[in-house]
């Protein structure tokens, strides 16, 4: 009569060899800390016996599967990334032009520049969630540690703040030149601009904490250089979309060229210091030659070009090299998600 745990062969058998392999792997593990041959097939497991994808030794995460989700942003998100950084800083250009530069022209120009950037914005997030409901959606409950909730709010009430202060300033503006004028008037424009001021300079720089507070190695790995990135990248782009319309001020110009030696300094920081594979994304691929374009182009170009006199060809090029950057900063995401050896890298570091 044949004994309880079977022959080789036997239902018995095979248990006793697969319970024999898996105090092999225990012990193996136990001394090496690696376990360098295949393991065992559970039965009634995920992937069925005979079926499971081949790995290397070497290859981290689920048999080389991403372990965290990759954007699915389309191409309005960057873009959006774009004007709305422009459109937020063209409301601190505004608030400084008039209360520093006291030049109200600049000033009601770049309030222009932010009105019709902050209603662009708010198009191009309502194509990026399909309905114009589910942006209406998001403005139903404030939550403040979250940067999307934060990020809503802020674009609805710069727009409605832009706007306002647009007009208001116009209206001083026209009464200044018949000669006439109003006290209360210029308290509303007073307290108007610098409102949007407060409120541009937050929607400026929110996309970049919005990104770099995700699990995406690439974009939390830089997490504290994301805002300022974003905000110096959009102050000179309003700063150069103003010369583009004819305004060409020292100021303007100043602004510029600390916007565009700034962004020098912030290609160098990401070239040198570097984190191995968690930002790897950056240096590489199609993601690394986007980045390194747009860091050309907004910085050593345009800063080269103004700095000799070539302002409007300066101010394209700062303008062209903060869009592509967008860009670049998406496609790296994109990649750092789809790449296990980031995320298990950015979890040691």
């Amino acid at each position: 009569m044949a004994g309880a745990g079977g022959g080789p062969g036997t239902p018995g058998g095979a248990q006793e060899d697969r319970e024999r392999r898996l105090a092999e792997l225990r012990e193996e593990a136990r001394r090496t800390g690696t376990v360098s041959a295949r393991g065992v097939d559970v039965e009634g497991g995920p992937l069925p016996a005979g079926a499971r994808p081949a790995q290397a030794p070497e290859e981290p995460g689920y048999y080389g599967q991403p372990v965290v989700k990759a954007p699915v942003w389309t191409w309005e998100i960057p873009t959006y990334f774009f004007v709305g950084g422009l459109a937020g800083m063209s409301g601190v250009i505004a608030a400084a032009a008039r209360f520093i530069a006291g030049d109200v022209a600049v000033a009601v120009a770049a309030l222009w520049i932010a009105a019709v950037g902050s209603l662009v914005s708010a198009l191009l997030l309502i194509s990026d969630l399909g309905r114009s409901s589910r942006f209406l959606n998001m403005l139903r409950v404030f939550k403040r540690r979250s940067p999307m909730s934060v990020g809503a709010w802020t674009l609805a009430l710069f727009g409605g703040s832009s706007v306002i202060a647009l007009v208001l300033a116009s209206a001083q503006r026209h009464l200044l030149a018949t000669g006439g004028g109003s006290g209360a008037l210029a308290v509303l424009v007073t307290m108007s601009s610098l409102t949007t001021a407060v409120l541009g300079s937050v929607l400026g720089t929110y996309t970049g904490v919005l990104i770099g507070a995700t699990a995406i190695p690439a974009w939390h790995r830089h997490r504290i250089l994301l805002p300022a990135h974003f905000g110096i990248a959009g102050l000179g782009s309003s700063a150069a979309l103003l010369q583009l319309l004819g305004f060409h001020r020292p100021a303007l110009l100043a602004i510029a060229l600390a916007a565009s030696g700034a962004e020098c300094l912030i290609g160098t920081t990401v070239e040198l210091v570097r984190h191995g594979d968690a930002d790897r994304a950056l240096r590489t691929g199609g993601s690394g030659a986007l980045l390194r374009l747009g860091g050309l182009l907004a910085g050593p170009a345009a800063f080269v070009l103004w700095l000799i006199g070539i302002i409007p060809v300066g101010a394209v090029a700062f303008l062209l090299g903060a869009l592509v950057s967008r860009f670049g900063w998406l496609a790296a995401g994109r990649a750092s998600a789809r790449d296990p050896r980031a995320t298990f890298a950015a979890q040691r570091g």
